[in-house]
């Protein structure tokens, strides 16, 4: 059974089952600060978890089901072995209250045994423990299924969650199959949504922080199967890299490449293909120094043109699926990363030819002065550890944060009408900027007079004149659809937790001023903290046009633009 056969066979099994088919949702999550990527299907849904949205309202249905692209870089470093990636996708059946653990469990059941015909090897629940009772109910549901062999496991195995620094959690159920080698692999994991956790996933293990979990009104379904695995053990293929997903692609590359290196190539080509056609671009902190990582991993060890047709392959295995692959762009972004990379590159790898030994500091002045990343640094030094190497990181972006704050002081030169229209129009451009260029874009200084506008924010690179005229583009198209731009009073933590945007170093009282512009069908455009004054409707602001666009300093960007 192909892929996509599975892909299909899963949606339709569900849809008949009743469940609202819901497409994949960006792997930039929205509305979600606590995590830098979409890492699981049930991301775009926490709110029907925790009841602050109305699945009925908004599905139709209390039940869903989706394939999600998913990014993860925990494992980033074991990508290249059988059965690691840093993207995959993941299919997954969720209730908000429309069915409980008999209905989960017998579909799961159902599906990969009949529809996929495999054989369940065993599967787990979780054996209880702070505060959470053993399973039994599942226990009792896998028994009158006619699975004998149910192992009991622990929190750290089988109790899911939360993400980030807070969300609903609950016990687990895992089914496990045999792959082509005997080996049992674990492909389904249920989870059960019972509860609420107001911290980290490792303040919850340790058990040290002293909060405690909390029980949700309902309980929630949520459920998740890599697409990856699944193919391996429905095709009987010893590894992923050999399963329709990657197969046609590795087998063109040189027989000479080592098969490590191959497979982090298929990798990091698809990850880059779905960040950057999600609005992500190379930088130097967050989701964007994952992207500039992966990209000058492959950059450093193959030629361009491979990276190309990596690129092309992966656009065109995906296009069917996924249409906001754009191959032109993804290709477009390496090309402007490989020319300030390549400027560097050379005398960074001979520099890194001469060193014995590298320890984080060393390794930190090489990313520093040559732009190699931690994996280039890592291939050659294995011991390097990760962790280290991200504390200097760290160290420095402290460092470079301190000065900034130092250097930006803007705002209105007046209350002027003309200056007023290019106060709202900066809102427009800033929600263009994150939304053409990426959600990490912060703003990190403005100056506004009647004449023009002014914008610094953060990006390491010089925009691209398709990027310019795409912003442009969008904030013309924001004006001339009329939204109307509202003040709302808050308090400073909701603000904060709706992610409305601070300005950069400043300081607010505890009751904040915050700044709404919203398309006509409720969605958020622009959300900031601001005390005004704005027009009321963006049709009074006239036609956007950029003027100029520079670099201030490392990594902060400066655009200047006008009303005609």
């Amino acid at each position: 059974m192909t892929s996509g056969e599975i892909r299909r066979k899963f949606l339709n099994f569900f849809e008949k089952r009743g469940h609202k088919i819901i497409q994949s949702s960006s792997l930039i999550p929205e509305n979600d600060p606590t995590v830098l990527f979409t890492t699981a299907g049930m991301q775009q849904f926490k709110p029907y978890y925790l009841g602050d949205s109305d699945a009925m309202k908004d599905f139709g249905s209390l039940n869903t089901a989706t394939v999600q692209k998913c990014m993860r870089t925990s494992d980033i470093d074991e990508v290249g072995d059988e059965t690691h990636l840093t993207f995959f996708e993941m299919l997954g059946n969720f209730s908000f209250g429309g069915y409980g653990k008999r209905e989960a469990i017998s579909y799961a059941h159902e599906f990969i045994t009949k529809d996929l015909g495999l054989e369940i090897s065993y599967v787990t629940i979780f054996e209880g423990s702070h505060g959470v009772p053993k399973d039994e109910e599942s226990k009792e549901i896998w028994q009158s299924l006619g699975l004998t062999n149910i192992r009991e496991e622990g929190i750290g195995d089988v109790f899911w969650g939360p993400t980030g620094s807070g969300g609903p959690c609950g016990p687990t159920t895992e089914i496990y199959c045999k792959n082509v080698t005997g080996k049992d692999v674990e492909v389904w994991n249920i989870v059960f949504n019972q509860f609420y956790y107001p911290g980290s996933r490792e303040e919850l293990l340790s058990g040290e922080s002293g909060k405690e979990l909390k029980p949700l009104a309902q309980m929630g379904v949520d459920t998740g199967m890599g697409l990856e695995r699944l193919s391996m053990i429905s095709q009987k293929t010893p590894t992923i890299f050999e399963t329709d997903l990657f197969n046609g692609f590795v087998v063109t590359l040189p027989d000479n490449l080592p098969e490590d290196k191959k497979r982090v190539l298929a990798d990091h080509a698809r990850s880059i293909s779905f960040l950057i056609s999600d609005g992500v671009r190379p930088g130097n902190k967050g989701s964007g120094y994952i992207l500039r990582r992966l990209v000058r991993r492959i950059l450093a060890q193959f030629d361009i043109e491979i990276v190309k047709n990596s690129i092309n392959w992966v656009t065109e295995k995906y296009k069917d699926v996924y249409r906001e692959l754009d191959g032109v762009l993804i290709m477009e972004v390496i090309n402007e990363e490989w020319k300030q990379f390549n400027q560097t590159l050379e005398l960074g790898m001979k520099e890194l030819d001469k060193l014995e030994n590298v320890n984080p500091e060393s390794a930190f002045k090489l990313y520093e002065s040559f732009g190699l990343p931690f994996e280039i640094i890592h291939d050659e030094f294995p011991n390097l550890s990760r962790e280290e190497f991200d504390k200097e990181f760290k160290k420095h972006q402290e460092v470079s944060r301190s000065g900034l704050d130092q250097k930006f002081k803007g705002g209105l030169a007046d209350e002027s009408e003309e200056t007023i229209k290019l106060h709202t129009t900066h809102h427009l451009l800033l929600a263009a900027l994150q939304k053409i260029l990426g959600k990490e874009i912060k703003q990190r200084g403005s100056n506004i007079t009647s004449e023009r506008l002014r914008i610094d924010f953060s990006f390491e690179r010089k925009l691209t004149d398709g990027e310019k005229q795409k912003i442009e583009d969008l904030v013309n198209e924001w004006i001339s659809e009329g939204f109307e731009v509202v003040r709302k009073e808050m308090k400073k933590e909701e603000a904060e937790q709706i992610g409305a945007e601070m300005e950069f170093g400043a300081k607010y009282p505890d009751m904040v001023s915050v700044y709404f512009i919203q398309d006509k069908e409720g969605n958020t455009i622009s959300k900031e903290f601001c005390g005004g004054p704005h027009v009321k409707n963006t049709n009074e602001l006239g036609k956007f046009k950029i003027k100029k666009e520079e670099a201030v300093s490392a990594g902060v960007r400066r655009i200047k633009a006008v009303l005609d």
